[in-house]
């Protein structure tokens, strides 16, 4: 471990490790503290053992709130969906894990694939700035995205104002679907998120360290057992870098 890695990644002597709070598939649940728990906050632990120091978690509601702190100064490493908008000033490992994100119609619905929901008329409930909703701001274009909070916002709006389709991540909308009589999920996925551990940019020395730690955390098993240790259905494995 150089000194330079480390001042870059624990320059308060710690790991503050940015976590997103919404995602279920990564945290999951939380310890006798109060701390989080789940995929994400052990992969944060893990980089801090490979440091030496203590890690300690800065949560935050939503995925967009953690990217925008980027210069706040308040996080070492943050652990989010990483997207080509988030890139431009957070530098990202290679995945370690990845969820499918798809779409929900009601019943009576005239799209049959991922293809018919970009039409002119369409309505598209989502998740403000969720990494699969920058994707929708990137490729939709006929097809209208109204935007909610939260994922719980998000069907809300979908089935209180009637809408044409709702996008969420595939674990999430099995669980909808069963709430919705006659609604169906598309076939595919119009993406997969890509859940990286990610570092200021010019922390160049400390992205490179979390690239590597992030492909050998795949290529031993560590992910996979971190994702059966948690009971983490719908979450994979990401292909090595």
């Amino acid at each position: 471990m150089t000194p330079e890695i480390l001042a870059q990644l624990a320059p308060t002597g710690v790991l503050r490790a940015g976590i997103n709070m919404s995602n279920f598939l990564l945290v999951n649940s939380k310890t006798a503290s109060g701390e989080p728990a789940g995929v994400s906050p052990s992969m944060a632990r893990a980089v801090a053992e490979r440091l030496g120091v203590e890690v300690r978690y800065v949560p935050f509601p939503r995925p967009g709130e953690l990217a925008d702190a980027v210069d706040d100064g308040v996080w070492d490493i943050g652990l989010i969906g990483a997207e080509p908008q988030r890139a431009e000033k957070i530098a990202f490992s290679a995945a370690y894990a990845e969820i499918e994100a798809t779409y929900m119609v009601p019943a009576g619905s005239p799209a049959e694939t991922l293809a018919d929901v970009d039409r002119a008329g369409f309505r598209i409930a989502s998740t403000a700035r969720a990494a699969y909703d920058l994707w929708l701001e990137r490729n939709i274009h006929k097809a209208e995205v109204l935007r909610a909070e939260s994922i719980d916002g998000a069907y809300e709006l979908f089935t209180t104002q009637k809408l044409d389709v709702l996008a969420g991540l595939r674990p999430r909308l099995l669980t909808d679907v069963e709430r919705l009589p006659g609604a169906r999920i598309l076939p595919g996925y119009f993406m997969t998120v890509q859940q990286a551990i990610g570092t200021p940019r010019r922390n160049v020395a400390a992205a490179a360290f979390l690239r590597d730690f992030v492909e050998e955390a795949k290529a031993s098993g560590f992910v996979a057992g971190l994702i059966e240790r948690h009971g983490v259905r719908g979450l994979s494995v990401a292909p090595a870098g």
